[in-house]
């Protein structure tokens, strides 16, 4: 029961000692304000510059994964040129390969147990006419009946393309937000005519506004066509055509990759030791390389603020060993009362600690201001998430600590006489 009250006790002493070691360390920064706000703007400047690196490229990764996401995790996308060349091919080896087809996609929709869905797309850029009113380069999207079942979009207004369209290449088109705005500004245009190509097409739908992505793609300023319609007016040549494919629900995309490779290679007609002809791209390839890109950039972000960091910690460890000297004799008076070397130690960390995390919490607070002032003007969202807050006030914290450790530790071993007997 002794042993119990005892340890109680000497826990109350150390928690007053504690606080009273924070009062002190809070009394020294309140007086010294100049001295203080001098030492923690090293700590500003570091942690500003190390969130601000992390916040903008964290919401630049979120941003571009989210795009990359909505494509969906579970859809290949079968093209001429892979997303990321590798493997020591020449670029004229890829130059040469045939674009995939049509007939291709029909195909696979036979052979594969693994595909839900396919489509056929191809994309070109023409200018895009209503009376005297045009839109220079827009992106003319030639589509299969199958492209919005694996590629889904919201239409503002009007309808998709039924099967029978498609398969005829009826001269209809949806179009973006933006063509329909600046085409017929200030009137509907469905069931109105638009030009491409000098012919002219039936407006039967009007896509959903989204805005431009991180890639600045946006179906604001496409026109989609039935790809049937497109093949009679545009040069094969001078296309850069893809089989999109989705999954069925629980078939993995690695599955679903290997069985396409061997469809494509028999389709084509490929012999055994022949290299593909074609490429099978992935969503989460695109995710992998920003990644890696992300990495680099994170070590560049550390690099340059733990430059600043340094400078800062060595501006605390400065004024903290000031700010023993100032108060050595103090430091004798509170030894000879009785005050433990733990005491002295805690109160002149405490007050460096207490430095480090206000310059921590300034450079944060500068941050969030600037996440709100950027954002409109950089096109996406910018966020200081709890992680980089936490990090900053970590990091700030652990700086604070290292930095006034050895002018806390100079000062608590001080003897109490000799002390006593310092006239500065």
């Amino acid at each position: 029961m002794r042993e119990n009250k005892s340890f109680y006790t000497e826990g109350m002493k150390t928690i007053k000692l504690i606080y009273e070691s924070l009062v002190f360390a809070y009394k020294s920064l309140v007086i010294n304000k100049v001295r203080a706000i001098l030492s923690l703007l090293g700590i500003t400047i570091g942690i500003f510059s190390i969130i601000a690196v992390f916040t903008v490229f964290d919401s630049l990764q979120s941003n571009i994964s989210n795009e990359i996401n909505s494509l969906g995790s579970n859809v290949l996308f079968i093209q001429k040129w892979p997303w990321v060349m590798g493997g020591g091919m020449p670029w004229w080896k890829y130059f040469q390969r045939p674009q995939p087809t049509l007939s291709e996609m029909r195909e696979i929709l036979k052979r594969s147990s693994t595909v839900a869905d396919a489509a056929y797309m191809f994309a070109v850029t023409r200018n895009v006419y209503n009376g005297d009113n045009s839109v220079q380069g827009a992106s003319i999207v030639a589509v299969s009946y199958e492209y919005n079942k694996v590629m889904p979009f919201d239409l503002q207004e009007g309808r998709y393309f039924t099967q029978n369209e498609c398969l005829s290449g009826r001269n209809l088109a949806i179009i973006g937000a933006d063509i329909a705005k600046n085409l017929y500004p200030g009137e509907d245009p469905m069931e109105r005519n638009i030009k491409i190509f000098g012919r002219k097409l039936q407006v039967i739908g009007v896509i959903k506004k989204k805005g431009k992505d991180v890639f600045g793609n946006s179906p604001d300023d496409w026109v989609i066509i039935p790809v049937n319609y497109a093949r009679g007016l545009i040069n094969p040549k001078n296309i850069n055509s893809s089989i999109v494919v989705v999954s069925k629900p629980y078939v993995s995309v690695d599955a679903m990759k290997e069985e396409l490779t061997g469809i494509m290679r028999s389709i084509r007609k490929l012999k055994p030791g022949a290299d593909n002809n074609f490429a099978i791209n992935q969503t989460d390839i695109i995710n992998k390389n920003f990644n890696s890109l992300f990495r680099i950039i994170s070590l560049v972000g550390w690099i340059i603020g733990g430059f600043s960091l340094l400078v800062g910690g060595f501006g605390i460890a400065n004024i903290m060993f000031v700010s023993v000297k100032e108060r050595t004799n103090q430091i004798g008076i509170q030894k000879s009362l009785g005050a433990k070397n733990y005491f002295i130690l805690l109160q002149f960390l405490f007050e460096a600690f207490l430095l480090a995390v206000l310059g921590g919490i300034v450079g944060l607070f500068i941050v969030f201001v600037l996440t709100y002032t950027v954002s409109p003007l950089i096109g996406f969202p910018l966020t200081l998430t709890l992680k980089n807050i936490i990090l900053g006030l970590g990091v700030s914290g652990f700086i604070g600590i290292i930095s006034g450790f050895v002018p806390a530790w100079s000062a608590a071993r001080l003897d109490p006489v000799d002390a006593m007997r310092s006239n500065f």
